[in-house]
C-alpha cells in the first residue's frame, strides 16, 4: 500500500450512503425458500437484481450464475491495473425465516441500531462491500490487483451458492466472508452433523405388549449409549481456536397411540463438527456406540439416515495474507490487534475453493432473533477495514 493513502480514502467512505443502501436491501425480502419452490420474498432473485444494479453503478463488471431457478450468485469485478492478486469479499443475499418477527420489514434507527431482518446476517456487510467501491470510485483510486464483490444465495440451508463457486474453480486468492463477528477475524469454524437415528420395532396392542418390539425402549438404548459422548469429546485434544466438538440429541418423535406398541421412533441429533473430523468420522462414532447398546439384544434394529445438515468446518491458516491484512487493519483503525478466534457458526467459508475468513458487522447474538439489528458504528468500521485489507493485499 501506498503510504498515507488509505489515510487519504478514509474520508471517501460514506456512512449516509451506507446505511441508505442498507435500508433498500432489508426491504427486499430475500427469505431462504428451504423446501418449497422459490416465489418472491422466498429467494434472492431480487436481491441479486438490486445487488447487481449497485454493483453496475460504481463501475463494476457484473456476471450473474444461476445455482437455481431465482436463484443467482452475483459477482461484480473492479479489475486491477496488474490483476495478479484477486481478493473477493463475499456475503449471502438470503436471510433467515420471519415466522413471529412481526416488524421484520419495519426497518428503523433507533440508539444507533438499524433494526430489520437481515440487518446483520448479512446485508450490512454486502452494503459494506459497496461503500469500499463508492470510495475507490469518488476517489478516483484504481487498484493494482482485483476486487471482486459477490452476493450468494442459499447460505442458510444447503450452502448451494459457495458450493457452485467452489466448483467453477479458484475464483480469487483471498477472500473475506462478513458474517456477523464484531468485527473479530476468524479463520477457522466448526462443522455441523446432523442425522436421525432410527429405531425399528413391531406393533402390537397395548394390552399384549410381549407379542410386539417397542421401539420407543430401543431409543431408550441408544440415548443411553450417548450419556457419556460430551465427555469424551471434551476429553479430547481440541482445536486451537475451535476447541472440542459438540453432540446434542435435539428432538424426537416415535409412536402413533397411546394404547399401541410403537414400531418406530425417531432422534435427531446435532453433531458438531471440528476441522479434520468428517461425515464419515462422525457416523463411524455413532454406529459404535449404538452396536455397544444393542449388543445381545437381537430385536433390536436401527439406521442412522443420511445428513439432514451437513456443513463443512474451515480451517485456515493464520498466517494467510487476508488474516494478517485484516489484523494489521484493526490495528491502524482501532489501535489493537485483536488476534484471532473462532466463528461460533457455520458459513460459507470452507466451500469457496480459496482461503477465506470470516470477519464481519453485527453479532450472531442478533443473527435469527425477533429483534435483528446491526450498529451502525460496525457497519462503518467494517467498510474501513475492507477498505484497508484491499489497499493492503491489492495495492493502489
Amino acid at each position: 500500500m501506498k503510504p498515507d493513502l488509505f489515510a487519504a480514502l478514509q474520508p471517501a467512505i460514506d456512512g449516509e450512503w451506507m446505511v441508505r443502501v442498507l435500508r433498500e436491501m432489508i426491504l427486499i425480502r430475500s427469505e431462504n425458500p428451504f423446501d418449497e419452490p422459490p416465489r418472491e420474498g422466498f429467494r434472492e432473485q431480487e436481491m441479486a437484481d438490486y445487488l447487481a444494479g449497485r454493483l453496475s453503478d460504481l463501475g463494476a463488471a457484473v456476471e450473474a450464475r444461476e445455482v437455481r431457478p431465482g436463484r443467482p450468485n452475483v459477482f461484480g469485478l473492479l479489475k486491477g491495473k496488474q490483476g495478479r492478486t484477486t481478493l473477493m469479499l463475499a456475503g449471502h443475499m438470503d436471510t433467515a425465516r420471519t415466522d413471529g418477527y412481526a416488524d421484520a420489514y419495519a426497518v428503523r434507527i433507533e440508539n444507533g441500531r438499524l433494526h430489520g431482518r437481515g440487518s446483520c446476517d448479512m446485508k450490512a456487510a454486502l452494503a459494506a462491500y459497496l461503500g469500499v467501491l463508492k470510495a475507490l470510485r469518488d476517489a478516483g483510486v484504481r487498484l493494482e490487483g482485483n476486487l471482486i464483490v459477490c452476493g450468494i444465495v442459499d447460505e442458510e440451508y444447503q450452502m448451494l451458492g459457495s458450493k457452485a463457486i467452489g466448483r467453477s474453480g479458484r475464483m480469487a486468492d483471498q477472500g473475506i466472508i462478513g458474517e456477523p463477528t464484531r468485527l473479530r477475524v476468524c479463520p477457522a469454524n466448526k462443522g455441523r452433523v446432523s442425522t436421525k437415528i432410527i429405531t425399528r420395532g413391531r406393533a402390537a396392542h397395548s394390552s399384549v405388549p410381549e407379542t410386539g418390539v417397542n421401539a420407543i425402549e430401543k431409543m431408550a438404548k441408544v440415548i443411553q449409549a450417548f450419556g457419556d459422548y460430551n465427555a469424551e469429546l471434551l476429553a479430547r485434544p481440541g482445536h486451537p481456536l475451535c476447541g472440542q466438538g459438540r453432540f446434542t440429541p435435539g428432538v424426537i418423535r416415535g409412536g402413533v397411540q397411546v394404547n399401541m406398541v410403537p414400531d418406530h421412533c425417531e432422534l435427531e441429533v446435532d453433531r458438531r463438527t471440528l476441522p479434520g473430523e468428517s461425515q464419515e468420522s462422525v457416523y463411524a462414532e455413532l454406529h459404535a456406540r449404538i452396536r455397544r447398546a444393542a449388543a445381545g439384544d437381537p430385536d433390536f434394529a436401527y439406521e442412522i439416515t443420511a445428513p439432514t445438515w451437513l456443513i463443512a468446518p474451515n480451517d485456515i491458516s493464520p498466517e494467510e495474507p487476508v488474516v494478517a491484512a485484516l489484523r494489521k487493519g484493526h490495528e491502524a483503525i482501532f489501535g489493537h490487534d485483536p488476534g484471532v478466534e473462532a466463528f461460533v457458526a457455520g458459513s460459507d467459508a470452507p466451500y469457496m475453493g480459496f482461503p477465506t475468513v470470516i470477519c464481519g458487522p453485527g453479532s450472531i447474538r442478533q443473527a435469527h432473533t425477533t429483534c435483528e439489528f446491526v450498529e451502525l458504528e460496525d457497519v462503518l468500521g467494517a467498510a474501513r477495514l475492507y477498505l484497508y485489507a484491499a489497499l493492503e493485499l491489492l495495492g493502489g
